[in-house]
């Protein structure tokens, strides 16, 4: 299906012996800090948890199972405007399958998908209807994974998915869906504004809104709304800023402390995954989470994939704005990484979305995400809308059959 003019060469995961010895050298030599007593995860990883993890991850897990488990998808990668971009393949037995982008978040990658490839792309043979298959193409998002070297700056959402959209066309597929959570949440609608005539509609989960200072827009909000709300404007946006402003400076302690890679990440699973108060494997199984964090590592993606908060908050879609996440209906600090598809007015400190949508857009809403619904269906053509009593943000690990099932819900609409 491909067009032979283009470069789209096969790829295989295959990390030299010497950079894993190297990764459990630096695990047995890390210098662990003192920590405040009684504190537990209120300050931060707690340093008796992480030890224990570190020395699983040095001693436990097997990154070779896990990469041959990766290298059982076939993978590509091609060029396309001078930015690398890997991408999983996987076609479907079902002739008639609708071709589906999956796209990640931070701190993802093609690794949080594993559990749903098999459901979605050969239904037949997990007890599905085949009438529901899709061929699946799973990109890593670019300055993830081997989705490197960034082409330079300026790599933001919008770019992402000129990007893929042009994947779709080298791959032959002229008509398609997508489904991102979290920076894919991002990217996904702008593929739809970018080629509204083949995208035949957008899925997501972990999707943000926020208010944008109209007349009558935090009226009548449900108590679970006021929830959603509450907690963006308290949610701890400490990474985000980290990573929005001084991307590069991050890097450093990153990309050279495993450890220091591996607080980064697990406390995001900590906090993101549901119930909150659980430990982070109480969400998604250690390996799991493991194996994303060794991606991160072993590609030393931590800066690169730390720039599209940059390119949206920082160089656009914060407009300069430095006194913190300040909405037009309140004062407190929301998660911004919702930013784009919109810009936050530095004038009034309102949400000013991109043009509105018309690709079909069906919302899937965990427990732990704050959408709400009015603000959702103001920026995108929401036409379908589910809310789980359960699941945190990273669906796929948490809870892949019924991120599968809305998914195969949704687009029965629009085969």
């Amino acid at each position: 299906m491909t067009n032979p003019r283009h470069d789209i060469r096969p790829f295989r995961i295959d990390i030299p012996q010497a950079q894993l010895d190297d990764l459990r050298a630096r695990l047995a030599n890390t210098r662990w800090p003192d920590e405040l007593p009684g504190v537990g995860w209120s300050r931060g990883v707690p340093v008796g948890y992480l030890r224990e993890l570190a020395e699983y991850w040095r001693t436990g897990y097997d990154w070779r199972a896990h990469e041959a488990a990766l290298n059982g998808h076939p993978q590509y990668l091609t060029t396309i405007d001078g930015q690398n971009v890997h991408f999983l393949h996987v076609r479907s037995p079902e002739p008639d399958a609708l071709p589906l982008v999956l796209l990640h978040g931070w701190p993802g990658g093609v690794t949080d998908f594993l559990d749903v490839i098999g459901p979605l792309s050969d239904p037949r043979a997990h007890g599905g209807d085949p009438a529901a298959a899709f061929h699946l193409v799973v990109p890593s998002l670019p300055g993830f994974g081997f989705s490197t070297p960034l082409a330079g700056p300026g790599m933001n959402a919008a770019r992402m998915a000129g990007l893929l959209v042009e994947l779709m066309s080298r791959l032959g597929y002229g008509r398609y869906g997508v489904q991102g959570y979290d920076t894919g949440s991002w990217v996904a609608p702008e593929m739809g504004r970018q080629a509204p005539g083949r995208v035949a509609g957008v899925h997501v989960n972990a999707l943000l809104a926020f208010p944008a200072g109209q007349e009558g827009e935090m009226d009548g909000l449900s108590q679970a709304e006021q929830r959603r709300w509450q907690a963006m404007q308290d949610f701890n946006d400490g990474y985000l800023r980290c990573n929005s402003k001084r991307p590069q400076t991050v890097a450093y302690g990153l990309h050279d402390s495993p450890v220091g890679q591996l607080a980064w990440i697990v406390e995001k699973f900590k906090e993101l995954t549901h119930p909150q108060e659980g430990l982070p494997e109480d969400g998604v199984e250690r390996d799991r989470i493991l194996t994303g964090v060794s991606l991160y590592w072993l590609t030393g993606t931590a800066g690169s994939a730390a720039q599209i908060y940059y390119e949206e908050i920082s160089a656009g879609a914060w407009s300069g704005a430095a006194d913190g996440w300040e909405s037009a209906a309140g004062d407190g600090a929301g998660d911004g990484s919702g930013a784009a598809g919109g810009t936050w007015g530095a004038q009034d400190g309102g949400w000013a979305a991109a043009a509105r949508g018309t690709v079909p857009t069906g919302v899937l809403v965990s427990a732990h995400d704050v959408t709400v619904r009015r603000w959702a269906e103001r920026d995108h053509d929401v036409v379908h809308w589910t809310e789980l009593g359960g699941g945190g943000h990273f669906l796929a690990m948490e809870e892949p059959q019924a991120l599968v099932d809305d998914v195969r819900a949704f687009f029965e609409k629009l085969r």
